[in-house]
Protein backbone atom coordinates (compact mmCIF):
# COMPACT_ATOMS: atom_id res chain seq x y z
CA UNK A 1 0.00 0.00 0.00
CA UNK A 2 1.49 3.32 -1.04
CA UNK A 3 0.51 6.32 1.05
CA UNK A 4 1.09 10.05 1.07
CA UNK A 5 0.98 11.56 4.53
CA UNK A 6 -0.15 15.18 4.50
CA UNK A 7 -3.06 17.47 3.90
CA UNK A 8 -3.32 16.68 0.21
CA UNK A 9 -1.44 14.40 -2.16
CA UNK A 10 -0.63 15.40 -5.71
CA UNK A 11 -1.73 13.35 -8.68
CA UNK A 12 0.13 13.01 -11.97
CA UNK A 13 -2.36 11.70 -14.55
CA UNK A 14 0.23 12.02 -17.32
CA UNK A 15 3.11 9.51 -17.14
CA UNK A 16 6.37 10.81 -15.71
CA UNK A 17 9.77 9.30 -16.40
CA UNK A 18 11.54 8.75 -13.11
CA UNK A 19 15.18 9.65 -12.56
CA UNK A 20 17.02 6.39 -11.99
CA UNK A 21 20.27 5.96 -10.11
CA UNK A 22 21.86 2.71 -11.14
CA UNK A 23 20.35 0.33 -13.66
CA UNK A 24 16.89 -1.20 -13.94
CA UNK A 25 17.27 -4.77 -15.28
CA UNK A 26 16.04 -5.07 -18.87
CA UNK A 27 14.21 -8.29 -17.97
CA UNK A 28 11.98 -6.43 -15.50
CA UNK A 29 8.79 -5.86 -17.49
CA UNK A 30 5.27 -5.07 -16.29
CA UNK A 31 3.29 -2.68 -14.11
CA UNK A 32 3.09 -2.49 -10.33
CA UNK A 33 -0.13 -0.98 -8.93
CA UNK A 34 -0.40 0.42 -5.42
CA UNK A 35 -3.02 2.50 -3.62
CA UNK A 36 -3.57 4.04 -0.22
CA UNK A 37 -5.00 7.08 1.57
CA UNK A 38 -3.95 10.33 -0.08
CA UNK A 39 -6.35 13.15 0.87
CA UNK A 40 -6.92 13.84 4.55
CA UNK A 41 -8.72 17.21 4.51
CA UNK A 42 -11.61 18.63 2.49
CA UNK A 43 -12.54 22.25 3.10
CA UNK A 44 -12.57 22.85 6.84
CA UNK A 45 -13.08 19.16 7.69
CA UNK A 46 -10.42 16.50 8.25
CA UNK A 47 -10.34 12.74 8.62
CA UNK A 48 -9.55 11.44 12.07
CA UNK A 49 -7.80 8.21 11.07
CA UNK A 50 -4.92 7.64 8.67
CA UNK A 51 -6.65 4.76 6.87
CA UNK A 52 -9.75 6.89 6.18
CA UNK A 53 -8.07 9.25 3.71
CA UNK A 54 -9.46 9.29 0.15
CA UNK A 55 -7.62 6.93 -2.15
CA UNK A 56 -4.76 7.81 -4.43
CA UNK A 57 -3.57 5.20 -6.94
CA UNK A 58 -0.05 4.74 -8.29
CA UNK A 59 1.33 2.75 -11.22
CA UNK A 60 4.97 1.96 -11.82
CA UNK A 61 5.47 0.68 -15.38
CA UNK A 62 8.77 -1.06 -16.15
CA UNK A 63 9.94 -1.55 -19.74
CA UNK A 64 13.33 -1.80 -21.43
CA UNK A 65 15.25 -0.56 -18.41
CA UNK A 66 12.99 2.42 -17.73
CA UNK A 67 10.29 3.09 -15.16
CA UNK A 68 7.29 5.36 -15.73
CA UNK A 69 5.15 6.58 -12.83
CA UNK A 70 1.55 7.76 -12.91
CA UNK A 71 -0.83 8.63 -10.05
CA UNK A 72 -4.52 9.53 -9.86
CA UNK A 73 -7.10 10.01 -7.18
CA UNK A 74 -9.83 7.38 -7.21
CA UNK A 75 -12.94 9.21 -8.45
CA UNK A 76 -15.27 7.26 -6.18
CA UNK A 77 -18.77 8.38 -5.24
CA UNK A 78 -17.23 9.25 -1.87
CA UNK A 79 -14.64 11.49 -3.55
CA UNK A 80 -17.27 13.22 -5.69
CA UNK A 81 -19.68 13.80 -2.80
CA UNK A 82 -16.96 15.21 -0.57
CA UNK A 83 -15.56 17.47 -3.26
CA UNK A 84 -18.98 18.71 -4.36
CA UNK A 85 -19.80 19.68 -0.77
CA UNK A 86 -16.27 20.94 0.00
CA UNK A 87 -16.43 18.96 3.22
CA UNK A 88 -16.34 15.32 4.33
CA UNK A 89 -19.90 14.04 4.01
CA UNK A 90 -19.30 10.27 3.68
CA UNK A 91 -18.33 8.41 6.83
CA UNK A 92 -15.33 6.10 7.02
CA UNK A 93 -14.43 3.50 9.65
CA UNK A 94 -12.56 5.91 11.90
CA UNK A 95 -14.32 9.16 10.94
CA UNK A 96 -18.05 9.79 11.31
CA UNK A 97 -19.30 12.53 9.00
CA UNK A 98 -22.07 14.82 10.25
CA UNK A 99 -24.24 17.17 8.17
CA UNK A 100 -23.46 20.83 7.74
CA UNK A 101 -24.98 22.71 10.74
CA UNK A 102 -26.70 25.03 8.27
CA UNK A 103 -28.75 22.15 6.75
CA UNK A 104 -32.42 21.85 7.66
CA UNK A 105 -34.06 19.26 9.91
CA UNK A 106 -35.28 17.01 7.07
CA UNK A 107 -31.77 16.74 5.63
CA UNK A 108 -30.39 15.87 9.06
CA UNK A 109 -33.12 13.26 9.61
CA UNK A 110 -32.32 11.56 6.29
CA UNK A 111 -28.62 11.55 7.18
CA UNK A 112 -29.44 9.88 10.50
CA UNK A 113 -31.47 7.13 8.80
CA UNK A 114 -28.68 6.51 6.29
CA UNK A 115 -26.28 5.88 9.16
CA UNK A 116 -28.65 3.63 11.09
CA UNK A 117 -28.56 1.20 8.16
CA UNK A 118 -25.29 2.43 6.67
CA UNK A 119 -24.53 2.45 2.97
CA UNK A 120 -20.78 2.06 3.15
CA UNK A 121 -18.08 3.99 1.36
CA UNK A 122 -16.60 3.04 -2.03
CA UNK A 123 -13.28 4.68 -1.15
CA UNK A 124 -11.07 1.78 -2.24
CA UNK A 125 -7.81 2.67 -0.51
CA UNK A 126 -6.71 -0.75 0.79
CA UNK A 127 -5.64 -2.80 -2.21
CA UNK A 128 -6.28 -3.79 -5.82
CA UNK A 129 -8.17 -6.99 -6.68
CA UNK A 130 -8.23 -8.79 -10.02
CA UNK A 131 -11.45 -10.56 -10.98
CA UNK A 132 -11.22 -12.14 -14.41
CA UNK A 133 -9.58 -9.57 -16.70
CA UNK A 134 -10.67 -6.58 -14.62
CA UNK A 135 -8.85 -4.69 -11.86
CA UNK A 136 -10.69 -3.10 -8.93
CA UNK A 137 -9.71 -0.70 -6.15
CA UNK A 138 -11.04 -2.08 -2.89
CA UNK A 139 -11.38 -1.42 0.80
CA UNK A 140 -13.37 -3.98 2.83
CA UNK A 141 -16.95 -2.90 2.16
CA UNK A 142 -19.39 -4.38 -0.36
CA UNK A 143 -18.32 -1.78 -2.95
CA UNK A 144 -15.35 -1.97 -5.31
CA UNK A 145 -14.39 0.36 -8.18
CA UNK A 146 -13.19 -0.88 -11.54
CA UNK A 147 -10.14 1.02 -12.81
CA UNK A 148 -8.12 1.14 -15.99
CA UNK A 149 -4.76 -0.37 -14.93
CA UNK A 150 -2.91 1.64 -17.60
CA UNK A 151 -4.39 5.14 -17.24
CA UNK A 152 -5.73 4.71 -13.66
CA UNK A 153 -9.07 6.16 -14.73
CA UNK A 154 -11.97 5.31 -12.44
CA UNK A 155 -14.69 3.23 -14.10
CA UNK A 156 -17.74 1.27 -12.88
CA UNK A 157 -18.85 0.97 -9.29
CA UNK A 158 -19.60 -2.68 -8.44
CA UNK A 159 -21.71 -3.90 -5.53
CA UNK A 160 -20.88 -7.44 -4.33
CA UNK A 161 -24.45 -7.72 -3.05
CA UNK A 162 -25.72 -8.04 -6.64
CA UNK A 163 -23.80 -11.29 -6.98
CA UNK A 164 -23.27 -12.57 -3.45
CA UNK A 165 -24.87 -11.77 -0.05
CA UNK A 166 -21.74 -10.28 1.56
CA UNK A 167 -21.62 -7.02 3.50
CA UNK A 168 -17.86 -7.08 4.10
CA UNK A 169 -15.12 -8.61 1.95
CA UNK A 170 -11.42 -9.20 2.57
CA UNK A 171 -9.05 -6.94 0.64
CA UNK A 172 -6.42 -9.69 0.32
CA UNK A 173 -7.62 -12.41 -2.09
CA UNK A 174 -5.64 -15.33 -3.52
CA UNK A 175 -5.06 -16.31 -7.15
CA UNK A 176 -4.16 -19.54 -8.91
CA UNK A 177 -2.25 -20.07 -12.14
CA UNK A 178 -5.48 -20.67 -14.09
CA UNK A 179 -6.62 -17.11 -13.40
CA UNK A 180 -9.21 -17.92 -10.72
CA UNK A 181 -9.58 -15.62 -7.72
CA UNK A 182 -10.48 -16.79 -4.20
CA UNK A 183 -11.82 -14.48 -1.51
CA UNK A 184 -13.87 -14.35 1.69
CA UNK A 185 -16.81 -12.21 2.76
CA UNK A 186 -19.13 -11.85 5.74
CA UNK A 187 -22.89 -12.10 5.37
CA UNK A 188 -24.55 -10.34 8.31
CA UNK A 189 -27.93 -11.56 9.58
CA UNK A 190 -29.00 -12.82 6.14
CA UNK A 191 -32.12 -14.98 6.66
CA UNK A 192 -31.46 -14.82 10.40
CA UNK A 193 -27.89 -16.12 10.11
CA UNK A 194 -24.47 -14.50 10.10
CA UNK A 195 -21.86 -16.48 8.23
CA UNK A 196 -18.53 -16.33 6.47
CA UNK A 197 -18.59 -17.12 2.76
CA UNK A 198 -15.56 -18.43 0.92
CA UNK A 199 -16.01 -17.88 -2.81
CA UNK A 200 -14.29 -18.34 -6.15
CA UNK A 201 -14.46 -16.00 -9.14
CA UNK A 202 -13.50 -18.12 -12.17
CA UNK A 203 -11.22 -16.94 -14.92
CA UNK A 204 -13.17 -15.34 -17.76
CA UNK A 205 -13.94 -17.71 -20.62
CA UNK A 206 -13.47 -16.59 -24.21
CA UNK A 207 -17.25 -16.59 -24.69
CA UNK A 208 -17.85 -14.33 -21.68
CA UNK A 209 -14.94 -12.13 -22.72
CA UNK A 210 -16.48 -11.57 -26.14
CA UNK A 211 -19.83 -10.79 -24.54
CA UNK A 212 -18.21 -8.50 -21.94
CA UNK A 213 -19.77 -10.50 -19.08
CA UNK A 214 -18.57 -9.37 -15.60
CA UNK A 215 -16.42 -12.02 -13.95
CA UNK A 216 -18.41 -11.74 -10.70
CA UNK A 217 -21.52 -12.95 -12.54
CA UNK A 218 -20.02 -16.44 -12.47
CA UNK A 219 -19.04 -16.37 -8.79
CA UNK A 220 -19.12 -19.76 -7.03
CA UNK A 221 -19.61 -20.32 -3.31
CA UNK A 222 -17.04 -22.82 -2.09
CA UNK A 223 -18.30 -23.07 1.47
CA UNK A 224 -20.02 -21.19 4.26
CA UNK A 225 -18.98 -21.15 7.90
CA UNK A 226 -21.42 -20.17 10.66
CA UNK A 227 -20.37 -17.25 12.81
CA UNK A 228 -19.95 -17.88 16.53
CA UNK A 229 -22.54 -15.19 17.25
CA UNK A 230 -25.30 -13.60 15.16
CA UNK A 231 -24.46 -9.93 15.68
CA UNK A 232 -20.72 -9.97 16.40
CA UNK A 233 -18.87 -11.46 13.43
CA UNK A 234 -15.11 -11.72 13.57
CA UNK A 235 -13.04 -9.09 11.79
CA UNK A 236 -10.43 -10.41 9.35
CA UNK A 237 -8.16 -8.85 6.77
CA UNK A 238 -6.74 -11.91 5.00
CA UNK A 239 -6.76 -15.71 4.96
CA UNK A 240 -4.44 -18.56 4.01
CA UNK A 241 -4.31 -21.07 1.16
CA UNK A 242 -2.33 -24.22 0.35
CA UNK A 243 -2.60 -26.76 -2.46
CA UNK A 244 -5.44 -28.60 -0.69
CA UNK A 245 -6.73 -26.29 2.05
CA UNK A 246 -7.96 -22.83 3.00
CA UNK A 247 -7.12 -21.44 6.46
CA UNK A 248 -9.49 -18.98 8.12
CA UNK A 249 -8.87 -17.48 11.56
CA UNK A 250 -12.00 -16.59 13.50
CA UNK A 251 -10.47 -14.27 16.06
CA UNK A 252 -11.92 -12.55 19.13
CA UNK A 253 -11.76 -9.14 17.43
CA UNK A 254 -15.38 -8.59 16.47
CA UNK A 255 -17.71 -6.08 14.87
CA UNK A 256 -20.63 -5.27 17.16
CA UNK A 257 -23.43 -4.77 14.63
CA UNK A 258 -25.92 -3.27 17.09
CA UNK A 259 -23.38 -0.72 18.27
CA UNK A 260 -22.59 0.13 14.64
CA UNK A 261 -26.28 0.80 14.00
CA UNK A 262 -26.38 3.33 16.85
CA UNK A 263 -22.88 4.81 16.43
CA UNK A 264 -24.04 7.91 14.55
CA UNK A 265 -26.68 8.70 17.16
CA UNK A 266 -24.13 8.20 19.96
CA UNK A 267 -21.59 10.48 18.29
CA UNK A 268 -18.88 7.83 17.88
CA UNK A 269 -17.21 6.27 14.85
CA UNK A 270 -17.70 2.74 13.58
CA UNK A 271 -14.18 1.71 14.63
CA UNK A 272 -15.23 2.14 18.25
CA UNK A 273 -17.65 -0.74 17.66
CA UNK A 274 -14.77 -3.17 17.17
CA UNK A 275 -14.69 -5.32 20.30
CA UNK A 276 -11.67 -7.32 21.40
CA UNK A 277 -12.43 -10.14 23.85
CA UNK A 278 -9.11 -11.37 25.27
CA UNK A 279 -10.88 -14.01 27.35
CA UNK A 280 -12.00 -15.84 24.20
CA UNK A 281 -10.01 -18.35 22.20
CA UNK A 282 -9.20 -18.00 18.51
CA UNK A 283 -10.75 -20.64 16.26
CA UNK A 284 -8.71 -21.92 13.31
CA UNK A 285 -10.84 -23.25 10.45
CA UNK A 286 -9.26 -25.64 7.95
CA UNK A 287 -11.35 -26.11 4.79
CA UNK A 288 -10.75 -28.80 2.18
CA UNK A 289 -10.47 -27.12 -1.23
CA UNK A 290 -11.80 -30.15 -3.10
CA UNK A 291 -14.91 -30.82 -1.00
CA UNK A 292 -15.55 -27.33 0.38
CA UNK A 293 -16.04 -28.89 3.82
CA UNK A 294 -14.29 -28.09 7.05
CA UNK A 295 -12.07 -30.87 8.38
CA UNK A 296 -13.45 -32.70 11.41
CA UNK A 297 -10.62 -31.76 13.76
CA UNK A 298 -11.26 -28.57 15.73
CA UNK A 299 -8.21 -26.33 16.10
CA UNK A 300 -7.94 -23.35 18.41
CA UNK A 301 -5.37 -21.18 20.13
CA UNK A 302 -5.33 -18.33 22.63
CA UNK A 303 -6.66 -14.85 21.91
CA UNK A 304 -4.79 -12.85 19.29
CA UNK A 305 -5.37 -10.33 16.52
CA UNK A 306 -4.18 -11.10 12.98
CA UNK A 307 -4.30 -8.76 10.01
CA UNK A 308 -1.84 -10.41 7.63
CA UNK A 309 -1.26 -14.02 6.71
CA UNK A 310 2.28 -14.55 5.46
CA UNK A 311 2.09 -17.92 3.68
CA UNK A 312 0.96 -21.50 4.21
CA UNK A 313 2.05 -24.90 2.94
CA UNK A 314 1.70 -28.64 3.56
CA UNK A 315 4.40 -30.95 4.87
CA UNK A 316 4.26 -34.60 5.96
CA UNK A 317 0.61 -34.62 7.00
CA UNK A 318 0.66 -31.11 8.50
CA UNK A 319 -0.56 -27.72 7.36
CA UNK A 320 1.97 -25.05 8.31
CA UNK A 321 0.83 -21.43 8.22
CA UNK A 322 2.54 -18.19 9.21
CA UNK A 323 0.81 -15.02 10.41
CA UNK A 324 1.68 -11.66 11.92
CA UNK A 325 -0.08 -11.61 15.29
CA UNK A 326 -0.77 -9.04 18.01
CA UNK A 327 -1.86 -9.52 21.60
CA UNK A 328 -4.68 -6.95 21.20
CA UNK A 329 -6.16 -4.40 18.75
CA UNK A 330 -4.11 -1.37 19.82
CA UNK A 331 -2.45 -1.19 16.37
CA UNK A 332 -5.50 0.52 14.86
CA UNK A 333 -5.54 3.19 17.56
CA UNK A 334 -1.91 4.00 16.84
CA UNK A 335 -2.89 5.43 13.44
CA UNK A 336 -5.33 8.11 14.57
CA UNK A 337 -3.89 11.25 13.01
CA UNK A 338 -3.96 13.19 16.26
CA UNK A 339 -1.72 10.57 17.84
CA UNK A 340 0.61 10.40 14.86
CA UNK A 341 1.05 14.17 14.91
CA UNK A 342 1.65 14.30 18.65
CA UNK A 343 4.06 11.41 19.03
CA UNK A 344 5.50 9.06 16.45
CA UNK A 345 7.36 7.05 19.07
CA UNK A 346 5.79 3.75 20.09
CA UNK A 347 5.22 3.23 23.80
CA UNK A 348 4.35 0.21 25.92
CA UNK A 349 0.62 0.66 25.31
CA UNK A 350 0.99 -0.61 21.73
CA UNK A 351 1.26 -4.29 20.96
CA UNK A 352 4.31 -5.29 18.91
CA UNK A 353 3.74 -7.68 15.99
CA UNK A 354 5.02 -11.24 16.27
CA UNK A 355 5.75 -13.49 13.32
CA UNK A 356 4.07 -16.74 14.40
CA UNK A 357 4.11 -20.18 12.83
CA UNK A 358 1.24 -22.58 13.51
CA UNK A 359 1.33 -26.27 12.59
CA UNK A 360 -1.95 -28.17 12.15
CA UNK A 361 -1.79 -31.99 12.04
CA UNK A 362 -4.37 -33.25 9.55
CA UNK A 363 -3.98 -36.95 10.30
CA UNK A 364 -6.55 -38.75 12.42
CA UNK A 365 -6.12 -38.38 16.18
CA UNK A 366 -7.78 -41.72 16.95
CA UNK A 367 -5.74 -43.64 19.46
CA UNK A 368 -3.90 -40.50 20.54
CA UNK A 369 -4.08 -39.84 24.27
CA UNK A 370 -5.36 -36.58 25.71
CA UNK A 371 -2.40 -34.32 26.40
CA UNK A 372 -0.25 -35.65 23.56
CA UNK A 373 1.31 -33.33 21.00
CA UNK A 374 0.33 -34.36 17.46
CA UNK A 375 2.94 -32.22 15.69
CA UNK A 376 5.66 -34.54 14.39
CA UNK A 377 7.74 -32.09 12.36
CA UNK A 378 11.24 -31.84 13.83
CA UNK A 379 12.16 -28.35 12.64
CA UNK A 380 9.53 -26.43 14.63
CA UNK A 381 8.61 -25.87 18.27
CA UNK A 382 4.94 -25.29 17.39
CA UNK A 383 2.58 -27.75 19.05
CA UNK A 384 -0.98 -29.06 18.76
CA UNK A 385 -2.00 -30.83 21.96
CA UNK A 386 -5.05 -33.06 22.02
CA UNK A 387 -7.76 -32.09 24.50
CA UNK A 388 -11.13 -33.57 25.34
CA UNK A 389 -13.82 -33.82 22.64
CA UNK A 390 -11.17 -34.07 19.92
CA UNK A 391 -10.02 -30.47 20.08
CA UNK A 392 -6.41 -29.50 19.46
CA UNK A 393 -4.90 -26.62 21.42
CA UNK A 394 -2.31 -25.04 19.11
CA UNK A 395 0.70 -23.09 20.32
CA UNK A 396 2.73 -21.17 17.76
CA UNK A 397 6.46 -20.87 17.31
CA UNK A 398 7.53 -17.22 17.35
CA UNK A 399 10.02 -16.79 14.50
CA UNK A 400 10.73 -13.11 15.14
CA UNK A 401 9.21 -9.94 16.58
CA UNK A 402 8.57 -6.49 15.11
CA UNK A 403 7.99 -7.71 11.54
CA UNK A 404 4.98 -6.58 9.47
CA UNK A 405 3.62 -6.06 5.94
CA UNK A 406 4.90 -9.45 4.73
CA UNK A 407 5.38 -10.26 1.04
CA UNK A 408 6.77 -13.24 -0.82
CA UNK A 409 7.36 -14.35 -4.38
CA UNK A 410 3.74 -15.18 -5.24
CA UNK A 411 4.83 -17.99 -7.56
CA UNK A 412 5.44 -20.05 -4.42
CA UNK A 413 2.29 -18.95 -2.60
CA UNK A 414 0.85 -22.02 -0.87
CA UNK A 415 4.19 -23.81 -1.07
CA UNK A 416 7.10 -24.06 1.33
CA UNK A 417 9.00 -20.79 1.32
CA UNK A 418 12.45 -19.65 2.32
CA UNK A 419 12.37 -15.86 1.91
CA UNK A 420 9.84 -13.36 3.23
CA UNK A 421 10.11 -9.61 2.72
CA UNK A 422 8.58 -6.92 4.88
CA UNK A 423 9.23 -4.10 7.32
CA UNK A 424 10.44 -3.98 10.88
CA UNK A 425 8.48 -1.93 13.43
CA UNK A 426 10.80 -0.81 16.18
CA UNK A 427 10.48 2.60 17.85
CA UNK A 428 8.32 4.55 15.39
CA UNK A 429 5.23 4.00 13.30
CA UNK A 430 7.15 5.43 10.35
CA UNK A 431 9.88 2.80 10.68
CA UNK A 432 7.53 0.63 8.62
CA UNK A 433 9.15 2.20 5.58
CA UNK A 434 12.40 0.28 6.22
CA UNK A 435 12.52 -2.86 4.10
CA UNK A 436 13.96 -6.05 5.60
CA UNK A 437 13.85 -9.74 4.86
CA UNK A 438 13.55 -12.92 6.88
CA UNK A 439 15.36 -16.05 5.69
CA UNK A 440 14.47 -19.59 6.75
Amino acid sequence: MATSFGKNAVESPEPVKAEVKGTIPSWLQGTLLRNGPGIFSVGDTSYEHFFDGMAIMHSFAFKDGEMTHRSRFLRSDTYKANMDSNRIVVSEMGTMAYPDPSKNFIFKAITFLNHTVPDFTDNGASNFIRYGNDVFATSETNYIRKIDPVTLETQDKVDYMKYLPVNLVSSHPHYDKEGNTYNMGTSIAEKGKTKYILFKVPAVSQTDKNKNVPALKNVEVICTLPCRSLLTPSYYHSFGITENYFIFIEQPLKLDILKMATAYMRGVNWASCLKFSPEENTLIHLIDRKTGKEVETKYYTGSMVVYHHVNAYEEDGHVVFDVIAYKDNSLYNMFYLSKLRENLELDDSYSRPKYKRFVLPVRSDKGIAVGEDLVKLKHTSASAVKEKEGKLMCQAEVLCEGFELPRLNYDINGKKHRYIYGSFVEDSALSREVTSSVVF
